[in-house]
Formats: structure tokens, C-alpha cells, sequence
């Protein structure tokens, strides 16, 4: 069955929207693999075979900036083009030349910086590891994105901007003002890949983490929050379910987000009235954080049926649950007695991770399968796979998770054990010694994850195959006729 969809071909401008998909889905797939490779390379240290370049601490920002600005990066290019045209009724502004520097420039300084990696040319920045040249390509890269999707929004055939615009914007101008600010760095020369911040002392650490949480909070929140305000109630088939509180969650969201940054900082040199400041904020922002995943959740009002017999809708009501869990847990995680046990343990690599899998991946996953066979003007190849991937991925996740929150606490627990004597009654070593098992159940759930990740490339690969021959067929057809 092919989608009657060739006016809106005609209207609006995928070809840029498919180019991205599809190198999201590449990016997915290298940063996921690259992720697997060095959680064995923990589990099963000979992994790294002595070699520099492959070792867990040069990989591990090519895994995060692959996954997150690869995949996801990539992911909200294709999703807020394609959105941003739907919801305004209007083409796409820019040129094909605008529209494949954004492409080309983008994955150019992704490449760029994880060849760098692998060199140990790095900042040394959680989220922010590229050097000031790749800063400056991503800045290009950045004022042309506003421009190109601003742009279309003032050309509107609809007189209301619908909410998911409003979300991607905020991203888009956050993600600007986080970059260029934490990025601030005088370089040792023009022709040396080194530079060195501004900032010194606490006020680096302030500015990074800062940045930091906010990477997570509009990078990997607003945005992919634009994403699941059009993509959920699209294959729900059903409207919001309150509009009204979709713009409470995003004013909301938006003002407490850019304080809690601190957090991250409790128990060092910064004042203690900063941490405080955003240990608050960071509870009052469960509010908001919940609002959107109810509101999400209930917008499948009246099609639960949908939840037992639609793999689509299955990925993108759990991203929510993800969400909501996540965001319960960060607050949580922001109060000082928690962050005390939490900090600095494995605790935290799996709460970034149920967000980052469970909710921006799977969130991301069921927007693709529902937009994809849309771009091609088809139907997706196989449901039977993705319902196979929706448990694959789930799997994996909960393996992951689980297995992180046990190391984590155990860590916790025995660095903070205490001898007869007042001393330290374990070592480093002794925690690296318990955290083997979950090192081993992290490595097989990234494998499940990633197996998941390879059968929806494959049902990808092959819808675009069935488009191509379904166009074919259809041009044969009416040439005979």
C-alpha cells in the first residue's frame, strides 16, 4: 500500500530531511558499537590490545559525541525540518546548497573531532571534547540551522505556531548560547591542535557544568520534546492531550533548567550556596519533567489498544516512561545525602543512560519508524521487526540500568565503610574488583541495544528498497497506460 502523499512531495522539501535520517541512523550504529566496544573493554581489559588509540579513554568521547551529537544531532535535523514544514505549511527555507552545508559541515566536524579523539587531541570537556577549530565549524554550522528554520516558521501558511516549533527553537538558541560560552579558549597556536579555556579553577568548573546539564537539558530534552509533541500524537491518532499544559511544560522547563547545573558540583571548592541554588531547582523541575511525560502519555487517551498492537507506539509511550523516570531520579540524585552515595560511582553512568536509551533513543526510534516510510512514500518493510527490536531494546536497557545502579551503590557503599580505626576499610581496587559482574551485564545489555539498533537498519534499508521498486512499477504503469 502506497501513502497518496505526492502534493505533499511536491510542497515541501525532503530530500535534506532523508539525508539526515540516514546519517543518524550511521551515527547510531558506529557510537553505539564504539559504546559496546569499550563497556567490554572495561569488563575484559585485553580488549584494548595495548593500543593508545583504541583505550576506553580516547573511545569514550567518540562514543558519547557519536551518540549524541551523531545520532541524535542528526536525528533533530531530519525530525525539526521535517516537523517544522508540517506544522507551518511551508516549504523548507534555504537552498540545496544551504541545506548540504548544513549536512556536509555538521558530520564533517563530528568526523573531524573523533579522529581527534582517537589522537588525544581533546578539550577535556564532558559533551564539549573538540577543539576550538571544530568550534568553530559547529558555531558555522549552528547560525545557519536558526537561520534556515526560523526562517521557514515566518513563512507559515498557519497563523498558530504549534508547540513542538517552540521547543526546537528554545534547543536551537540554548544549544548556541551553551556552545559558544563554555567554549570560550585562547588557542596555544593557529597550526597546534591545543587551546586553553578562559576560565580557570572553579569558575571552569561552574561554566562546564553549566554547560553540561544543560547539553542534556535542551540537547537531549526540549529537543527530542519537539520530537514526541508531534510524533506521538500523530501515530496515536489523537490530539495532545492538553495543549494548554504542553506550554506550562515548556516556559517551565526552560526557566528552571539553566540553573541546576551545580549540581554536579556538590562536596568541592564552589560556594555551597551555588549547589544548594540548584539542588532546589533541580527538585522543583520535576514538576514541568512530569507534566510532559503525563501529558505525553495521555495523549493515547481513547487508543490504548494501540499499546497491545502497535510496535511504534509501544517505543514511544516506554521513551516516556524513561522520561519520567529519569527525571525522577536526577532531582533525587541533586540532594545532597543522595549525591554523597551517588557521585562519582556508576550510579550515575546508569541514570545518564536510562535517559539517553530509554528515553532519547527509543523516542527517537519510534519517530523514525513513523516518519521514514512517510519520506519514501511506502509503508515500513516488516512491523514483525520492530516489534523484535522495541524488546531487543528494552532488554538491553534494563540489563544496562540494573546493572549500573548495582555497581554504583555497591561503590558507594564501600567507599564510605569505615574500619575500627577510623580508616578506610576498602580501596579503590577493591570496589574495581566488585563492579566486574556489572561491567559483564552492562557489555551483553549494550549488545542487546545494539543488535536492535541493526535490525532497524536493515528494515530501513529494505523499505527504501520496496519505495524504489513501488516508483518503478508505478512509472511502468503509466507509461503503458
Amino acid at each position: 500500500m502506497v501513502h497518496s502523499s505526492a502534493s505533499s512531495t511536491e510542497l515541501y522539501n525532503y530530500d535534506i530531511v532523508k539525508k539526515f535520517a540516514i546519517a543518524s541512523l550511521v551515527w547510531g550504529v558506529l557510537g553505539m558499537f564504539t559504546g559496546v566496544w569499550i563497556a567490554s573493554e572495561l569488563a575484559w581489559p585485553f580488549l584494548n590490545f595495548d593500543i593508545a588509540q583504541i583505550s576506553f579513554g580516547r573511545l569514550r568521547p567518540v562514543h558519547t559525541s557519536g551518540v549524541i551529537f551523531g545520532f541524535g544531532g542528526n536525528a533533530l535535523f531530519a525530525t525539526s525540518f521535517y516537523i517544522v514544514q508540517r506544522t507551518c505549511q511551508a516549504r523548507l527555507a534555504g537552498t540545496y546548497t544551504t541545506h548540504n552545508f548544513l549536512f556536509i559541515g555538521w558530520n564533517l566536524a563530528l568526523v573531524i573531532a573523533a579522529v581527534g579523539y582517537t589522537m588525544g587531541i581533546t578539550q577535556a570537556r564532558e559533551y564539549a571534547e573538540p577543539e576550538w577549530y571544530v568550534d568553530i565549524m559547529i558555531t558555522a554550522v549552528w547560525v545557519v540551522y536558526f537561520w534556515v528554520f526560523v526562517t521557514t516558521i515566518t513563512r507559515r501558511n498557519q497563523p498558530h505556531i504549534y508547540v513542538a516549533n517552540w521547543f526546537f527553537m528554545a534547543f536551537i538558541l540554548a544549544t548556541a548560547i551553551l556552545h559558544i560560552f563554555n567554549n570560550l579558549a585562547m588557542p596555544v597556536s593557529f597550526t597546534g591542535a591545543k587551546s586553553y579555556s578562559l576560565f580557570s579553577g572553579a569558575q571552569d568548573a561552574m561554566t562546564q557544568w553549566w554547560y553540561g546539564h544543560n547539553a542534556v537539558g535542551f540537547f537531549l530534552t526540549a529537543a527530542f520534546l519537539g520530537m514526541m509533541y508531534y510524533f506521538v500524537p500523530k501515530q496515536a491518532g489523537r490530539p495532545v492531550y492538553s495543549y494548554r499544559l504542553s506550554i506550562v511544560h515548556f516556559w517551565a522547563l526552560g526557566f528552571m533548567y539553566m540553573w541546576v547545573g551545580t549540581h554536579h558540583l556538590h562536596w568541592t571548592a564552589i560556594p555551597d550556596w551555588t549547589s544548594s541554588l540548584a539542588a532546589v531547582f533541580s527538585i522543583l523541575l520535576l514538576m514541568p519533567s512530569w507534566g510532559g511525560m503525563i501529558n505525553g502519555i495521555m495523549t493515547l487517551s481513547g487508543a490504548w489498544d494501540k499499546l497491545r498492537t502497535d510496535p511504534i507506539m509501544m517505543f514511544m509511550i516506554t521513551s516516556l516512561s524513561f522520561y519520567g523516570m529519569s527525571t525522577f531520579e536526577g532531582p533525587m540524585m541533586a540532594l545532597k545525602e543522595v549525591n554523597a552515595l551517588s557521585h562519582y560511582t556508576d550510579w550515575t553512568v546508569g541514570h545518564v543512560h536510562s535517559g539517553a536509551l530509554g528515553w532519547v533513543a527509543m523516542i527517537t526510534i519510534g519517530s523514525f519508524y513513523h516518519m521514514i516510510p512517510r519520506l519514501w512514500n511506502t509503508t515500513l518493510y516488516n512491523m514483525q521487526l520492530v516489534k523484535a527490536h522495541f524488546f531487543l531494546a528494552t532488554l538491553g536497557i534494563i540489563l544496562y540500568i540494573t546493572a549500573m545502579w548495582a555497581s554504583g551503590i555497591g561503590q558507594g557503599i564501600m567507599l564510605r565503610e569505615f574500619d575500627e580505626f577510623g580508616n578506610l576499610a576498602n580501596t579503590f581496587i577493591s570496589t574495581v574488583v566488585m563492579s566486574h559482574g556489572p561491567f559483564v551485564v552492562r557489555a551483553v545489555g549494550g549488545m542487546f541495544f545494539l543488535t536492535g539498533m541493526l535490525l532497524m537498519v536493515y528494515n530501513i534499508f529494505m523499505t527504501i528498497c520496496q519505495a524504489k521498486r513501488e516508483e518503478r512499477a508505478s512509472i511502468e504503469q503509466s507509461v503503458t497506460a
